[in-house]
């Protein structure tokens, strides 16, 4: 049964989404008729509205604006140590494919999966690492039984626990983060805690724990390095900008599967219309965010986060080729750009290697042909087709665990509408409303036990939103 959700030209009006003009950008101002009860200071009342001011509140980037190479970093002479959290992940087998292809540059020194026992065998075997951790505690004798007959039985510790020692093994350099969800997250800050640099691929690392995860990285000197295709381009921009060069951050998106639809006809999307992805073949959840663009506004945020532009100087453009990963423009108005085949294989291999380039055979990494692509396009977004974009921007102007609560929201809503619970117009609404609740006790400067807090009350909450007349409503519970 789906909620009953007006038309979609009314997804504009809720309140959630006011917007903060260019002259206040400085302020945050999320109205309607709802307050903020924040648990820390810095906010001032206006009537039903509360303005706080997000200098104060913003955490310090991983990259200001630019990436300059500390005198003194260390090379390898070797291959360089790494471990791999989710390594039987879309993440962590790509991760693996490039150690196989350069074993002379990189070795493996764990591996932590979920519950694929008999993947993470299989990798046991081919890449030897010294500790294994498997997630799921009642898989540990499965994979011990597959491993019987292997040469090289490694350490194998079960749980949460065991995936944190994989993040600080104390031989591993690099810790590659694949696990998906706020489950990467406690592994991610204990790899910082013990001075490892974050291959960064795990989303809610910064979407949800950005205010906490970025100044315990400045604390403990730890580069974040970015793996997904669109901030690995931005990264690889910035490359020595001199300081305060950097003006806007521009990002693509391909649009997803709506991307030529009038919004008219968006009513009437089903399931398998919102799975077919014009470009590429990816798990449901990824390609649904990619139709409603919430892939694109939570990216947004990482970019914040990352880079620390402000909101009103970074920007979303749809180009449907999907060449270019994402632009940066300079403050003499020069734009830069990252180009490639879409392949997650190279930024991976970017936050392996930097600040080094390592030689890629054409074979398995087929080098781009401009003159065979032919041509490049690009067209702004819609916002009424995709309300998604509103709601990133104002989640991120909010600031503190509103941003991890967006995040934990749609991925609940997203989980509804494949189940056929919803419609695909109600996933903006559920969004919406979980935001707009959590605004009641937002927290600006959460500790890691507050960010996993709201990420599972947020989930219960867009779960227990049920279909009724007058729109959606939270079930008695």
């Amino acid at each position: 049964m789906a909620l009953n959700f007006a038309s979609p030209t009314e997804i504009k009006a809720i309140s959630f989404l006011d917007t903060i003009s260019k002259s206040n950008h400085h302020l945050v101002k999320l109205p309607g008729g709802f307050a903020f009860k924040r648990k820390d200071n810095g906010a001032t009342t206006l009537g039903n509205r509360i303005q706080c001011s997000a200098q104060t509140q913003t955490p310090p980037p991983a990259w200001p604006g630019r990436a300059v190479i500390e005198p003194g970093r260390k090379t390898w002479d070797g291959p360089k140590p790494i471990s791999i959290v989710g390594s039987t992940g879309s993440i962590g087998t790509q991760t693996l494919d490039i150690v196989a292809e350069n074993p002379e540059k990189f070795r493996v020194v764990a591996l932590a999966a979920g519950s694929n026992v008999t993947l993470l065998a299989e990798q046991v075997k081919t890449f030897k690492p010294q500790l294994v951790a498997v997630r799921n505690e009642s898989l540990v004798g499965e994979l011990k039984e597959a491993l019987a007959d292997a040469d090289y039985k490694p350490e194998i510790i079960a749980g949460e626990q065991g995936v944190v020692e994989v993040a600080c093994h104390p031989d591993s350099v690099t810790v590659v983060t694949g696990i998906v969800g706020c489950a990467g997250l406690k592994p991610t800050v204990a790899a910082i805690e013990a001075g490892k640099d974050i291959a960064l691929a795990n989303k809610e690392t910064l979407i949800a724990g950005g205010p906490f995860v970025l100044p315990l990285a400045h604390k403990h000197n730890v580069k974040i390095l970015p793996a997904d295709s669109e901030h690995s381009a931005i990264f690889q921009c910035i490359q020595g900008l001199p300081e305060g060069a950097l003006r806007r951050i521009i990002l693509t998106a391909s649009g997803g599967a709506f991307r030529d639809w009038p919004v008219e006809k968006l009513k009437e999307v089903k399931v398998a219309d919102a799975l077919k992805h014009p470009n590429w073949n990816m798990g449901k959840k990824i390609t649904v965010d990619s139709a409603t663009l919430f892939n694109k506004g939570l990216e947004v945020i990482e970019a914040h986060y990352l880079y620390g532009s402000e909101y009103d100087d970074i920007e979303i453009v749809i180009h449907p080729q999907s060449i270019i990963h994402s632009m940066i423009e300079t403050q003499d108005s020069s734009v830069l750009a990252q180009l490639g085949w879409p392949d997650m294989r190279l930024p991976i291999l970017y936050t392996l290697s930097w600040p080094d380039r390592i030689y890629c055979s054409e074979i398995t990494w087929p080098r781009l042909d401009l003159c065979k692509l032919g041509s490049l396009t690009f067209k702004n977004p819609d916002n009424v087709k995709y309300p998604s974009m509103d709601l990133a921007y104002a989640a991120g102007r909010a600031g503190g665990t509103m941003t991890g609560v967006l995040s934990a929201a749609n991925e609940k809503a997203v989980e509804m509408f494949i189940d056929e619970k919803i419609s695909y117009l109600d996933i903006f609404k559920v969004v919406e409303l979980t935001c707009e609740k959590h605004g009641e006790e937002l927290v600006s400067s959460p500790s890691l036990e507050e960010i996993i807090h709201y990420d599972l009350w947020a989930r219960k909450y867009a779960a227990s939103l049920q279909p009724a007349l007058s729109g959606l409503s939270p079930a008695l519970v």
